[in-house]
């Protein structure tokens, strides 16, 4: 009998032994073996992290629930990058694990929107100073009425909004100024984006309807709509780590949103790309 149990202790420590072997091997437990501070970049799509992959140095491949990590150095940093997926769940899964297994310093989430500003224009870039759900709250018979969402850590209620941290607006602000971004060719001739300060809001759709555009931009005071980034501000705040969200315009979130996004995206998706690069420089050249 005591043979017996001895074996079984032994196949369990076996099992585990070869279980823990694989998923190291796989990148399951990968986190980086360096003190040194880590940024945290996210994007939801290829279009919007391929650039900034192509410019990293010493890329190191990490797959963590499937999803993949590349920690590197991107102009003498150190950062982790990742592919989130679109929508907020996506982006919320990744972000806590990149939270998790690379424990980054802060987090830059980069990419493309809809604008809601009227004064702005496809491919120009926000800066996120706060970041806001649209979609999340009570929608009864007298309309909706937005609703802060709740931190399962400790059972308070978040901010309506989630503020960008103050050192990376700033540095976000110093890196835009004299920034050389991709001129935009239109019907009417070359027209070289900007860079402005202001709202974002985060909801599960894609806006390609002048109504909602205008509901968004009178109830929010916002300037861009997109589908993340109050995901990846939510988990970032829940858990005190910095964050950031930029965003560049690939349309105008009215009707012609579908045919503007196809024809903009690429361009728009680089210059943010551009921006992040350059807060990434702007962080370190003190």
């Amino acid at each position: 009998m005591h043979r017996h149990h001895l074996g079984i202790r032994l196949a369990l420590l076996l099992t585990l032994l070869w279980t823990t072997t694989v998923l190291t091997l796989s990148g399951e437990n990968s986190k980086p073996t360096s003190s040194e501070p880590v940024l945290g970049i996210l994007g939801a799509m290829a279009i919007e992290v391929e650039d900034l992959q192509q410019q990293l140095s010493e890329k190191k491949v990490h797959t963590v629930r499937g999803i993949r990590f590349v920690t590197g150095m991107l102009k003498g940093h150190k950062v982790v990058l990742a592919l989130s997926g679109i929508g907020s769940v996506n982006a919320g899964v990744a972000t806590a694990l990149m939270l998790e297994h690379f424990a980054p310093t802060n987090v830059l989430f980069t990419g493309i929107a809809g604008g809601l500003n009227p004064d702005l224009g496809v491919c120009d870039i926000v800066i996120g100073n706060q970041t806001t759900y649209h979609d999340f709250g009570e929608r009864n018979a007298r309309g909706f009425r937005p609703f802060p969402t709740v931190s399962p850590i400790d059972g308070k209620s978040n901010p309506l909004s989630f503020p960008a941290d103050a050192t990376l607006l700033s540095a976000a602000e110093k890196a835009a100024k004299g920034l050389q971004l991709t001129q935009v060719k239109l019907l009417e001739g070359t027209r070289k984006p900007r860079v402005v300060t202001g709202g974002i809001v985060t909801g599960n759709s894609f806006v390609a309807s002048p109504e909602k555009r205008d509901e968004l931009r009178t109830r929010y005071k916002a300037d861009a709509t997109e589908m993340e980034g109050a995901a990846v501000a939510q988990i970032c705040w829940q858990h005190h780590v910095p964050c950031l969200v930029v965003r560049s315009l690939s349309d105008l979130a009215g009707e012609n949103a579908t045919a503007d996004y196809k024809q903009f995206e690429k361009t728009a998706a680089a210059n943010s790309a551009r921006l992040v690069v350059a807060i990434v420089q702007e962080l370190h050249s003190k």
